[in-house]
């Protein structure tokens, strides 16, 4: 078969069908699978779970999806607004669960100050900081990660990390992820529900996840899905119109951040594009004049792809076992 030339329409598809498949899918899973009386989703306020609760709610009714809303003290400030309107355009229930509590109790707050102070002495109450990441397609490098951070007079502090202090940084935070991921599986007990993960394809294939935090689930209806396919299924269900015209942030640091500081070398939509490239066997020479980009960046974007799939295929790894155990089989 001939291979079409590359586009941007490659990645379009017909939301409608692909809408009706998920839902189909999600119905099978939960009673085939699970068995599992409905769906809980973490609303984080963002372009993912906001979908993911369109699906479930098109795919059970409002009546059995159970939505969380757990924003922290870092958490941009508004989260919980956007969560909220999220859950109310899909009439399912919320439920608001504040975690700096927890994680306090978790000595995470003083933790991460801590690893910051490592890079930048000062920082304490009232700074604020972000992790950013050097732009890999610039020249070919190892990815560095630097602090930024913001005293509370408003100065803007950069600094490199060292490794020590970038590993306790991510650590720490992943106190978050795995701290609501805690907290959907008591709501999913107590109701008998499953637990809804919100990954699209970028972030599954890339291991932009926590393990045993948000990379923890029942079922992920959207991990297929590349984030622009993502955007357009929102507008279709329903998604308001201010989350939809949101661009993507990872809500994680204090300082406002987008994932493509953090993690990704593009935007999510060069990120799509280079990613569907790379799997359908495009050459970067071929991406290259539909992503702006130089033959030679698209070879980078491509190179940093295959390290992420190596560096991250741990997070995708269920325990491992020194002697394989067979499957039990159950009966439908």
């Amino acid at each position: 078969m001939t291979k079409q030339p590359f586009s941007k329409d490659l990645l379009n598809i017909d939301i409608e069908k692909e809408v009706q498949k998920i839902t189909d899918q999600i119905r099978v899973i939960l009673a085939k699978r699970l068995r599992r009386r409905g769906l809980i989703v973490a609303l984080s306020g963002g372009i993912d779970s906001s979908t993911c609760v369109g699906l479930a709610v098109k795919a059970l009714g409002a009546e059995r999806v159970f939505s969380l809303l757990m924003p922290e003290r870092h958490s941009s400030d508004d989260t919980l607004e956007l969560s909220i309107s999220v859950a109310d355009a899909f009439a399912v229930e919320r439920y608001h669960e504040n975690i700096s509590g927890i994680l306090e109790a978790l000595g995470f707050y003083k933790r991460y100050d801590e690893a910051v102070q490592k890079a930048i002495p000062a920082y304490g109450e009232g700074w604020k900081s972000k992790i950013v990441i050097s732009n890999s397609i610039e020249k070919k490098r190892l990815n560095i990660f630097s602090i930024v951070a913001q005293s509370p007079d408003g100065e803007i502090i950069k600094e490199r990390l060292p490794l020590k202090a970038y590993l306790e940084i991510v650590a720490a935070t992943n106190f978050k992820q795995r701290t609501r991921k805690m907290l959907e599986y008591y709501h999913a007990d107590r109701l008998n529900y499953a637990v809804t993960g919100t990954p699209n394809r970028l972030e599954y294939d890339q291991g932009f996840f926590v393990k045993l935090g948000d990379g923890t689930a029942d079922i992920k209806p959207i991990a297929h899905l590349y984030k622009t396919q993502v955007y357009k299924m929102a507008e279709y269900l329903g998604v308001p119109e201010t989350i939809c015209n949101r661009a993507p942030t990872t809500d994680t640091y204090s300082l406002p951040q987008g994932q493509d500081e953090f993690y990704f070398s593009l935007p999510y939509d060069m990120m799509d594009l280079c990613l569907y490239g790379k799997n359908l066997g495009y050459t970067p020479g071929e991406v290259a004049p539909i992503v702006e980009l130089t033959p030679e960046q698209v070879q980078r974007v491509y190179d940093d792809i295959d390290t992420k799939r190596a560096t991250t295929r741990y997070l995708h790894l269920h325990a491992q076992l020194i002697e394989k155990v067979p499957e039990i089989v159950v009966s439908p």
